[in-house]
């Protein structure tokens, strides 16, 4: 296809598409599939050769979040029976943290989240950076606690962050359809004051809730803008319970559509695939490695993943390899371009900072949000055991499929040991 080679073309040369071929991408039809994976696959080799990097999420604290947003399970009125926990410890959240690394992890996301983190919630995280970075060297720590006031991303670096993540999740013109007690100005605020903070900005998106492709186009082109090192793209888990739960739009092809467009959109970017890839990815995950160079490790913020060893069985089988602790995962320029504006933060440079801070949402992979009740141990023993990922096919429109999302009962915040 002449447009496939075009956008391989581009691709290599860090070219931005035009708006017409990323949605042409979206539109092509199933028998023209593997060809749009092999040309994806071109470009993610060109940046990333066949490396996969492993991320690990601890959610610092789970449930009873204020804000509104459609997609989370912990959302203000959430009627999903998933784990209630207030703030882990320091020590706890570096042993959760440890069963990552132990499993291969290079990342480590620590999530927390509601309007925004108070200072006393940065010194917080920042005294538990301190702890995980003490106990595995080498490590990175990705932050995600909502949306900043000023001078908190610089704290958090202080402390030892690398990374922060706040994702804008769908289009600037859908976005007061999805949350109504922030906006979309907010959350590129908040990405804007983690660059010039001098920390990798991660920020995605949230493929499923309904939006169109031009929709999903214009959000990917506003993390290019953005300049985002890291897009995880989650397609949508509709909990039971949630104003999203009859939101099943998406098939194994459509989200392998969708990745490719980011991959050519963001062609030497970190491309994760995140939350949902178990429920509407199944058996046609190993096909989205060829695609995306990052994925999360065994369990999410609120749902269960597949197990780790699958997760690594399913790296190996299909021909890949977990990129080691000692390797850089971004290709030199962009590296040198983070390092370069690491320098000017710590000179005290000014970057392209927004304005003053209002209110946060979740910026998490899949939907943390901030709790304060402990669920008891027993509950989470007691839980029914996640149904196997890669069953079932496409739920009809409307209905809920609550057989699909298996709750987390495991790992931080429980007695039970993690899935990692």
């Amino acid at each position: 296809m002449d447009l496939l080679n075009t956008l391989v073309d581009k691709g290599l040369r860090r070219e931005l598409p035009t708006r017409e071929e990323a949605l042409a991408v979206l539109a092509t039809s199933d028998d023209e599939l593997l060809d749009v994976v092999a040309a994806a696959g071109k470009v993610r080799r060109q940046w990333f050769g066949r490396r996969v990097k492993l991320n690990y999420l601890v959610n610092l604290k789970s449930g009873l979040c204020p804000e509104d947003c459609s997609y989370c399970s912990q959302r203000l009125g959430s009627k999903a029976e998933i784990l209630k926990y207030t703030w882990l410890k320091p020590e706890e959240a570096s042993e959760a943290a440890a069963a990552g690394v132990a499993g291969g992890a290079k990342r480590v996301c620590l999530v927390a989240s509601g309007r925004g983190p108070t200072d006393r919630d940065v010194d917080r995280v920042g005294k538990t950076i301190e702890a995980i970075k003490e106990q595995n060297e080498g490590i990175e720590v990705c932050a995600c606690l909502g949306l900043l006031s000023d001078g908190q991303a610089e704290r958090l670096k202080d402390a030892g962050a690398d990374a922060y993540n706040h994702n804008l999740n769908t289009s600037e013109a859908t976005y007061g359809q999805i949350t109504k007690t922030h906006t979309y100005a907010d959350r590129v605020d908040t990405v804007q004051k983690a660059h010039a903070a001098g920390l990798s900005a991660c920020s995605g998106l949230i493929a499923g809730m309904g939006e169109s492709d031009e929709d999903l186009v214009d959000v990917v082109y506003s993390l290019r803008e953005l300049d985002s090192d890291s897009v995880p793209v989650n397609f949508l888990i509709p909990f039971e319970g949630t104003p999203l739960a009859k939101e099943w739009n998406l098939t194994p092809q459509r989200c392998l559509r969708i990745l490719a467009m980011v991959r050519f959109v963001c062609p030497d970017v970190e491309v994760r695939i995140a939350g949902g890839r178990e429920v509407h990815l199944r058996s046609m995950q190993p096909l989205a490695l060829n695609i995306a160079n990052s994925i999360f490790l065994g369990d999410y913020l609120t749902s269960e993943g597949q197990a780790g060893q699958a997760d690594l069985d399913m790296i190996a089988d299909a021909g890949f390899e977990v990129e080691g602790a000692g390797t850089t995962t971004l290709p030199a320029h962009r590296a040198d371009a983070l390092a370069a504006a690491r320098a000017a933060a710590a000179q005290g440079a000014q970057g392209p900072c927004g304005s003053s801070a209002a209110e946060a949402g979740c910026g998490s992979a899949c939907g943390g949000c901030s709790g304060h009740e402990a669920v008891p141990a027993q509950a989470a023993a007691e839980a029914p055991a996640p149904v196997p990922a890669g069953a079932p096919a496409q739920a009809p429109a409307g209905e809920v499929r609550s057989d699909l999302v298996a709750v987390r009962r495991r790992g931080a915040g429980t007695d039970l040991a993690p899935n990692a």
